[in-house]
């Protein structure tokens, strides 16, 4: 920091020395004019004669009153334009007593709003001036009296200049900082969303890797005495179904760590692709599944492919807890123009059927997962019976890149 800016923040840190040093300096300019004699022999010329007593005392007065500009503008304002009218009515020749209402005027200005600096300029001007031309030793077309008119106007508008700029700066700054907190908050939103969507995908991933482990291991108890080899089968199933849990569980939380932190599974998240093996799980529990695609290879979009994933897994989920014994699942994944449709049906009869996961969390998630990704979805029972769940997912989303295949 340069000592210009250091004597600049000292000042600043303390304004009553700051408009000493201002009152000082009008003082000295405020002497230093009293020596010139406007009316020489050949104009304004500079003399040797000292200010007049009386003219000194105003000078001083009204500098002294300069210190005391910022706490009582209005005040300072007032006692500079007295001494100033007194010296413009008893001053001959005259001295520049009106530096310093000039100075007062500018700070009322500066400290004040624009109606309030229109009403104390005009009527000083008018007071000042009118003094100056009527009661003064002076002719009222004398220089000396169009230029208290002049530089009184020239105080009230810097002053109301610097009122404006310091408004404008003032603005961009609380628009500065009223961005900076609108980045904050959506920073936060965002990751109360993530922490939304990692928490469904925990979900899906738990409640569909449970109800295999529950259906196998119901199996191999019931088999265990008559079957063996099918009970050894069953716990096969089991142990495939908790590892593929925590290899999809590690996936999830891997989502979460920091940079600092050891490094997560780089496996991706599940879609599409993974259909068959998905449909393969449930044969193995039992549920036979067909599935039908018709999307002619379509690359969807890591969002919109994840949600797919999860809507399958979810309805076939639940087709495998609440549609009954000999229930089937049919899963087909067709591609309609700007959209992919994914639909799951089944033929459960169970005591309820899939209605009786209507208002769980499972549907609710789907519907959740939809209509973040902008599309729709529809469930219920089918008429005959069963149940049927319907998604219509975009194939662009708001957040693709542009340069993202379709």
């Amino acid at each position: 920091m340069s000592t210009l800016e250091r004597a600049r923040c000292g000042l600043k840190a303390h304004p009553l020395a700051l408009d000493a040093a201002i009152a000082a300096g009008v003082l000295v300019c405020m002497v230093a004019g009293s020596f010139v004699v406007p009316r020489g022999p050949n104009g304004v010329t500079w003399g040797v004669r000292s200010p007049a007593p009386f003219g000194l005392i105003l000078m001083t007065v009204g500098a002294a009153a300069l210190v005391f500009r910022r706490r009582a503008p209005m005040t300072v304002l007032a006692v500079t334009g007295a001494v100033s009218v007194i010296e413009s009515v008893t001053g001959d020749p005259r001295a520049p007593v009106a530096m310093s209402a000039v100075i007062a005027l500018y700070t009322v200005a500066s400290t004040t709003d624009r109606t309030t600096t229109w009403r104390v300029g005009l009527l000083t001007m008018t007071v000042l001036t009118a003094a100056a031309m009527l009661a003064g030793p002076l002719p009222w077309y004398a220089q000396e009296n169009l230029g208290v008119l002049a530089w009184t106007g020239i105080g009230a508008t810097a002053g109301d200049a610097v009122r404006s700029r310091r408004a404008v700066v003032r603005a961009m700054r609380e628009r500065a900082e009223r961005a900076e907190r609108t980045r904050e908050e959506e920073a936060r939103r965002r990751v109360a969303e993530e922490r939304l969507r990692i928490a469904r995908d925990l979900h899906d991933v738990v409640a569909h890797h449970i109800a295999l482990v529950n259906v196998q291991a119901g199996v191999a108890a019931h088999v265990m005495d008559r079957r063996p080899d099918q009970a050894k089968e069953a716990l096969a199933h089991v142990r495939e179904a908790s590892r593929s849990a925590l290899n999809e569980l590690r996936a999830t939380v891997g989502l979460l760590r920091q940079s600092g932190d050891p490094e997560a599974p780089t496996e991706p998240a599940p879609g599409l692709s993974r259909l068959e093996e998905l449909a393969d799980t449930f044969r193995s529990a039992g549920l036979p599944v067909e599935v039908a695609r018709a999307d002619h290879g379509t690359a969807l979009p890591a969002a919109v492919d994840l949600a797919a994933y999860r809507i399958v897994q979810e309805a076939l989920t639940n087709v495998r807890k609440h549609a009954g014994t000999g229930a089937k699942a049919e899963v087909s994944v067709v591609r309609v123009g700007p959209h992919i449709e994914v639909t799951v049906l089944d033929d459960g009869t169970g005591a309820g059927g899939e209605s009786g996961a209507g208002g769980g969390h499972g549907l609710l998630g789907m519907r959740e997962r939809v209509t973040a990704l902008g599309g729709t979805l529809t469930t219920g029972p089918r008429y005959g019976g069963g149940f049927r769940v319907h998604a219509i997912l975009p194939v662009k989303t708001r957040t693709t890149a542009p340069g993202e295949p379709a």
